[in-house]
């Protein structure tokens, strides 16, 4: 049976490690597939509407790409481009586009948005980015993890470091969590993640034989790693009044080569989510030059241009793991496909 049929996803943590396995088989057929031309197209005549209150590329065009190749249409509705929280309540949105679509895509601020149109909609749900949760990232980096590390995912570890109190943060955690990886997170303490989340980490630790490391000390979090993560300094929606703070307090988690060095793995792969702040072909990029004389604010540009950077093979992987995500929530049976068994 597909577990993912007219499932939503909202935290990756709601499904099992089994049922995410599977969901990146699919994704992983499909790649390959497509890479071959010979993608199926299982989504005709399926309609997907795309919810942003936060601004996008890597989401947007991840969902509409895959949408395209799936033979699906999609419709966008961008910030301040629906009624959703103004004059309507997000239940009533939910109940209106669950009778046009087949699914709902939502990329905003509030947990509680995503969560309250899946108990609405009657059509999958999926969070495209809260700031609590990114499962569709997680996705793509497991996939792509997975691809760069011939190891089993309880073999792999990885580190995340930097600010530790967001989506990323809390995703990576309970994901390396459920998936029984060796997680480290490296933060001050201010900026590490919340007791809830870490008391969640530690509950699915104890069924995954995950092991979890949450520190302050940026060398201990990186030693023998086959991935370190970060992302930036400052998420959307933040205030810009706390960069100076939050530049004091991340700085000994910026990503350099001599971290890179220190890790002790020739092979450590470097990954970021993006956006990155990592030379100065921005303003922000330039400016933190300008006042710290280093290139690449987060990650220097050293490592992000790197062979052990990995980045742009996270962001293909996004279409491909919500392409899959897609098949599997709207097809109940994926045909001639290596999955069957499970999807």
């Amino acid at each position: 049976m597909n577990h993912w049929y007219q499932k939503s996803l909202l935290r990756l943590v709601e499904h099992s490690r089994d049922d995410v396995i599977a969901l990146l088989d699919l994704a992983a057929k499909l790649k390959a597939d497509n890479k071959a031309g010979q993608e199926t197209a299982y989504l005709n005549k399926k309609k997907i509407v795309l919810i942003f209150e936060k601004s996008s590329t890597r989401t947007r065009c991840a969902f509409e790409s895959a949408s395209f190749d799936q033979g699906a249409q999609c419709t966008y509705l961008g910030p301040g481009r629906s009624q959703l929280g103004d004059k309507e309540s997000v239940a009533d949105t939910a109940k209106v586009l669950g009778r046009f679509y087949d699914a709902i895509q939502y990329r905003g601020f509030a947990q509680r948005t995503v969560d309250e149109l899946a108990e609405h909609a009657g059509v999958p749900v999926y969070n495209g980015l809260t700031d609590d949760f990114h499962p569709t990232q997680m996705l793509a980096d497991l996939l792509t993890m997975r691809e760069h590390c011939n190891k089993d995912f309880h073999d792999m570890r990885f580190a995340y470091l930097g600010d530790a109190r967001n989506n990323m943060g809390n995703s990576l955690l309970l994901t390396g969590a459920l998936m029984g990886m060796d997680v480290r997170i490296a933060a001050p303490k201010a900026l590490q993640p919340d007791a809830a989340v870490v008391k969640k980490a530690h509950e699915l630790a104890e069924e995954s034989r995950a092991r979890i490391l949450i520190t302050d000390r940026a060398i201990s979090a990186v030693q023998d790693c086959d991935f370190i993560h970060t992302d930036t300094w400052l998420s959307m929606g933040e205030d810009k009044a706390s960069w100076g703070k939050r530049v004091e307090l991340l700085m000994p988690y910026r990503v350099n080569v001599e971290l890179m060095v220190l890790c002790g793995n020739r092979d450590v792969k470097f990954m970021h989510c993006l956006p990155a702040f990592h030379d100065r072909n921005t303003p922000t990029g330039e400016l933190f030059f300008q006042e710290h004389g280093l290139n690449g604010i987060e990650v220097a540009r050293e490592v992000f241009n790197s062979s052990h950077s990995l980045v742009f093979d996270q962001a293909e992987n996004r279409m491909h793991t919500i392409k899959a995500l897609m098949v599997a929530t709207l097809c109940e049976k994926v045909q001639n496909c290596e999955t069957d068994k499970s999807l």
